[in-house]
């Protein structure tokens, strides 16, 4: 794989899980653990657990909608700036493109780490290439995500802006029921439903769930490997970072 692999856990991890996980995921040589943060699971929380227990491990927010969380108001000073990445949103905001500006500029004045943005439209893309070191793709096919890194570094203008791809993925036969259920949650969501329908593509199509799949989305910067588990356990997770090496190392 030419993409650098990194492992991505829900938000809602509990921070035992995180600090026991973390130091596993560098050891098999990941890029980086990705937190999402939702309503019920602080990320940058969640990152400042990982930085104690790792000394490498890229550590990254995957994203911080800025609707819910302003960028004034996050808590960033005490990550470690030079493997941190702080990715930001738009959220449901009603005017998303100046709030993601805005946010931008915010978080370059409180931190030196890097910042990316994520994107399903088109605008937004176009504002990370401009502004951010890196835009977040999500629910993407390999098809689909390598015609965005076109366009991305079309819009770059020669600026170095990296393309991370955030891949829902199963490494066990038992998750699939719960990959299906994520896959129908985001179906239902008004901004994804029309980003699949413009891509003609069903959200389970944009899924790894073996290692072959893995290398077809080897068109971006950086693979996201988004953990999907029967019960999001310890045990599972751990399974599922030891198995997913076994596949990046087949890529390689």
């Amino acid at each position: 794989m030419r993409a650098a692999v990194s492992i991505g856990i829900p938000g809602t991890t509990d921070p035992a899980t995180i600090r026991a996980l973390a130091p596993r995921i560098e050891r098999l040589g990941f890029s980086a653990l990705w937190l999402n943060d939702v309503p019920r699971g602080d990320s940058l929380a969640g990152l400042r657990v990982a930085a104690t227990a790792t000394e490498t491990l890229r550590l990254a927010t995957g994203v911080i909608p800025l609707d819910r969380r302003p960028a004034d108001t996050l808590d960033i000073g005490d990550l470690p700036t030079e493997r941190t990445t702080i990715g930001i949103g738009s959220g449901a905001a009603r005017h998303p493109l100046a709030l993601v500006r805005d946010g931008i500029a915010t978080v370059r004045r409180a931190t030196d780490a890097a910042i990316v943005v994520g994107a399903l439209g088109p605008r937004m893309r176009r504002l990370a290439a401009e502004r951010a070191d890196g835009v977040l793709f999500n629910w993407l096919t390999p098809a689909a995500a390598a015609e965005a890194m076109t366009e991305l570094r079309d819009a770059a203008a020669g600026r170095a802006v990296r393309g991370v791809l955030y891949v829902r993925t199963i490494a066990e036969p038992a998750a699939r029921a719960a990959l299906e259920r994520e896959a129908e949650r985001y179906a239902a969501v008004p901004s994804y439903a029309e980003n699949f329908e413009r891509l003609g593509v069903r959200p389970i199509d944009t899924t790894i769930s073996a290692a072959a799949d893995l290398a077809a989305f080897d068109v971006v910067d950086e693979v996201v490997l988004r953990a999907v588990t029967p019960a999001g356990s310890l045990a599972e997770l751990e399974d599922f970072v030891e198995e997913t090496a076994r596949w990046s190392q087949e890529a390689a």
